[in-house]
């Protein structure tokens, strides 16, 4: 405990005596201070005993002490010594009028003791009070550092550091979830604290901040205590956040024991770089070996640490956010195991090859057309795209391109939205199972591979769901290459599949990914692939463009008012060459309608006899409709 003004007057070599304020001797005091300046204020810091002799003030007038106390205790001086015997035999009776009016205590100071007595009486005890904090401070770091250590972990900490503080504290995941408290009856407090919680987790870390507890609940007395909030990790990425309540403001011996909980957890949640880098890797080696069609290596290569994801059906997600926002790689807490920044294993290689210097670009998944799989016994290759107008196609997809490095190559600690908060929705679940789950980021998608029914895939779909509720739960298609609705969160779940089977499972994904795409959905599973229509597959830019190209001759030719040709064609299109129907919608003779296919295939240079033709013109036409 720091002095107080008691304290002074019970130490037996100063001999001060008490004038006035009797009762609250109690108050702390921060220094000692000389001053004979009729108006101090403007040097007082507060907290001071303010020590004088009235050598300058007119200490008998009643109305000028009554000023001069005022400024004082509005200043925060906790108390005034006068020197008895210097320049007044006895403390005026104004003074201690004017002090007790007030309440501020006024001690007298004998002749034979020196203001620098009390001053180096308040010197030893403030520093003697600073070394019983520091010491207290550093005995909880022991006692916290052997809890986290222990076999409790974390949930003893916590227990301790509620010990040290006399109050109680908690602890929230990354997702801002409570996971732990101490004592017991904390739960209920601290779970009133979640939407502070995530308030603080939307700032940059580290980031701190001072809210209310609140009482108890129910016919039990209300306790207004104070809590502190801190977050928990390195850089610029919350891992946590630690609350703690107490009933006073937090001393330096409590402020020690705070730092050093909030150091150890961090150390808990955030594991050594070498560690992560080399976990990292592992995981992205193993995605490679199984896109790769090696999955006896990827056994040998997972050992405890991934071994479990396949030794059941596992499913594997492909998830797309924003092109302007690229994924980093997340670290995974509480034993979440987590695959490194894009190590990209082209599943089109038998083997990682070293003939490539640079990877190609991450192209996007294909369309319903690209379903089929590879002859069998080929070797299985990614979905390919409808890019390039000039041949349709574009190179195919490098997922784990393990030559190229992420963020210049250095493995980041930040995650970008949504990817980021599909992270650690998917890594809070994980860890609260302890499930392994492997998460490679590959610029702006996300490859995931986890058990199937197991914690990663359900928080997936109730984050997919929550994403849909904020879209107002209205699908908006989009084309591809064009910007995610929203938040910009797509993905795409294949079916159970084993490790033979990565690679079908990898297709799976990528095709329910263009599906969700093309629908506006934020997940489809692969069993909904086929479900719906293929019409919103038209509204692809290309396959407007090259509507637009098809039909432009009888589009200028009907602009003429030579006749409607257009709508001719998809009326008989749309009766199946049918004539007399096709006529009767029209409204003309079936011969003018015969004269007006002839020159549709005049216009275009194609018969449509062929039923290829038929069914271009067809799906030009419900594009160009669309």
């Amino acid at each position: 405990m720091p002095p107080t003004l008691a304290s002074l007057v019970h130490h037996s070599t100063l001999k001060l005596t008490v004038l006035a304020g009797e009762g609250r001797l109690d108050t702390p005091v921060r220094w000692a201070h000389v001053s004979e300046l009729p108006d101090p204020v403007p040097y007082l810091d507060g907290g001071e005993l303010l020590l004088i002799t009235a050598m300058k003030l007119d200490a008998e007038d009643p109305e000028a002490m009554r000023r001069y106390v005022r400024r004082l205790v509005d200043a925060g001086v906790v108390g005034l010594g006068f020197a008895v015997g210097v320049n007044y035999e006895q403390a005026p009776a104004a003074l201690v009028r004017a002090a007790s009016e007030a309440g501020l205590p006024l001690l007298g100071v004998p002749r034979r003791t020196p203001f620098i007595a009390i001053s180096k009486v308040v010197s030893a005890a403030i520093a003697a009070d600073q070394y019983r904090a520091v010491t207290a401070g550093f005995e909880a770091q022991r006692e916290l550092t052997r809890a986290a250590i222990g076999a409790e972990g974390p949930t003893a900490l916590l227990a301790r550091l509620a010990a040290h503080l006399n109050g109680w504290a908690a602890l929230y995941d990354a997702s801002g979830a409570l996971i732990g408290s101490a004592p017991d009856w904390a739960a209920r407090r601290a779970a009133r604290l979640t939407g502070d919680v995530e308030r603080l987790r939307e700032r940059a870390a580290p980031a701190s901040a001072v809210v209310g507890g609140g009482g108890a609940d129910g016919d039990e007395e209300e306790v207004a205590d104070r809590v502190e909030l801190q977050t928990l990790g390195i850089g610029r990425r919350t891992r946590g956040v630690l609350a703690v309540g107490t009933g006073a403001p937090l001393g330096t011996a409590e402020r020690y024991a705070v730092h050093s909980a909030v150091a150890l957890l961090t150390l808990t949640t955030e594991r050594s770089r070498a560690l992560r880098e080399a976990e990292q890797r592992l995981g992205a080696a193993l995605l490679r070996m199984l896109l790769a069609g090696e999955p006896d290596h990827a056994r040998a290569v997972a050992g405890q640490l991934y071994g479990a994801l396949l030794d059941a059906p596992f499913r594997m997600l492909v998830a797309e956010g924003p092109a302007s926002t690229p994924h980093a790689a997340p670290s995974a807490p509480h034993g979440a195991d987590t695959a490194a920044p894009a190590p990209t294993p082209s599943p089109s290689a038998a083997a990682p090859s070293t003939r490539q210097a640079h990877a190609a670009p991450t192209a996007e998944p294909g369309t319903a057309q690209e379903a089929h799989g590879p002859p069998h016994g080929a070797a299985p290759s990614a979905p390919s795209t409808v890019d390039d107008p000039s041949n349709g196609a574009a190179p195919p997809a490098q997922p784990l391109s393990s030559a190229t490095p992420l963020s210049g190559g250095a493995p980041a600690t930040t995650t970008a939205y949504p990817l980021g908060s599909l992270v650690d929705t998917i890594e809070t679940a994980t860890a609260r199972t302890g499930e392994a789950v492997l998460i490679v980021p590959d610029g702006t998608r996300l490859i995931v591979l986890a058990t199937d029914g197991g914690a990663a895939v359900r928080a997936c779909a109730e984050h997919a769901e929550a994403a849909e509720a904020r879209r107002g739960g209205t699908a908006r298609p989009r084309a591809r290459g064009s910007a995610p609705a929203d938040d910009g969160l797509v993905i795409g779940l294949s079916a159970p599949a084993g490790p033979t089977a990565a690679a079908t499972a990898y297709r799976q994904a990528e095709q329910a990914l263009s599906v969700a795409r093309r629908r506006g959905r934020v997940l489809v599973e692969h069993e909904q692939v086929a479900a719906g229509s293929v019409l919103p597959l038209l509204a692809d830019d290309a396959v407007r463009a090259f509507a637009d190209g098809l039909l432009r001759a009888l589009y200028d030719h009907d602009a003429t008012g030579r006749g409607d040709l257009v709508a001719s064609l998809r009326a008989w299109l749309s009766r199946h060459g049918q004539w007399d129907a096709a006529a009767a919608e029209l409204r003309v003779h079936r011969h003018t309608l015969r004269y007006r296919m002839r020159r549709v295939e005049e216009i275009l240079g194609r018969s449509l006899d062929d039923p290829d033709v038929r069914m271009e013109l067809w799906l030009a036409l419900k594009a160009t409709g669309m």
